[in-house]
């Protein structure tokens, strides 16, 4: 017996909080080569861990569950061990992966603002979508790049964007259970209320350019990433051009769904084209 079937049985922890959580990005994991599939839902499992505390522990005290979350994560990458399976799994990942620490402290920082936030001016609406998206996006492209930093440098923009792209659709799809659950509008300058056409197509119109942005950047990316990122890819901007079609008032009253049917076409339109060399 070795410390090694720890570290699995950890990683294996993060990977079903993933497969439960996220249908999603679940399937577009498992369409990135072997060797980054555990680094991935490491990193996934961490980040909806502290996602958790802050959206719906709410017979609890946040404040101190996020606080302890925080002290325990930086305890496990010094120490490079965790009795906590998601944060000994992303220990290894960090660690392993170099993952810079101002990543994991700026995201912390989005997490502790919304116990506080429940409105942001414009500063802090891009700072929350660094804190809670982009560094995610830049997490992973740790991993992808596997220790080349100048791939890293060079692909660091577009993902950034892409997990700028991914949280700001979240927030156009859940805008009726952040503001009826969570009493949350992330959008700087809109009123739940008197959310208007205008206010729509100037977030999908920034919504447009990150994922532009995005885009230029998976093609970029290593052969091993870039097939299970572009389907990310693809299911965010169906579900975004879906988003795209319908009246504000309707996005008000539900919350808007790609069916499974069209995610596995969207994952076999990404295969054909794949195959033929039509991506990158």
């Amino acid at each position: 017996m070795t410390e090694e079937l720890f570290h699995k049985t950890s990683s294996d922890c993060s990977r079903v909080v993933t497969l439960n959580y996220s249908t999603s990005f679940s399937s577009a994991i498992k369409l990135l080569h072997a060797d980054l599939r555990r680094p991935i839902f490491n990193i996934y499992g961490f980040v909806r861990l502290a996602d958790e505390i802050v959206d719906t522990f709410h017979g609890h005290d946040k404040v101190r569950l996020l606080a302890q979350c925080k002290e325990d994560t930086f305890a496990a990458i010094r120490d490079g061990i965790s009795l906590n399976p998601i944060l000994n799994a992303f220990q290894q990942t960090v660690n392993r992966y170099g993952i810079g620490h101002d990543l994991i402290e700026a995201f912390f920082k989005s997490m502790e603002s919304d116990l506080t936030e429940h409105a942001y001016d414009r500063q802090g609406y891009e700072e929350y979508i660094y804190g809670s998206a982009e560094v995610v996006g830049l997490m992973c492209l740790y991993v992808f790049c596997n220790g080349s930093q100048e791939q890293y440098a060079s692909l660091r923009g577009s993902a950034k964007a892409l997990g700028a792209a991914f949280q700001k659709v979240n927030f156009l799809r859940d805008i009726k259970a952040d503001n009826e659950a969570l009493s949350r509008m992330y959008f700087p300058g809109c009123d739940f209320h008197r959310f208007t056409e205008n206010d729509k197509l100037q977030i999908e119109e920034d919504i447009e350019r990150d994922f532009a942005a995005a885009y230029e950047g998976i093609l970029g990316l290593p052969i091993k990433a870039r097939f299970g990122v572009y389907v990310a890819y693809k299911y965010y901007y169906s579900l975004f051009r879906k988003i795209k079609g319908i009246e504000p008032a309707r996005i008000l009253e539900q919350r808007v769904r790609i069916p499974n049917y069209y995610k596995a076409y969207i994952v076999l339109r990404a295969t054909i084209k794949n195959r033929l060399r039509l991506i990158g």
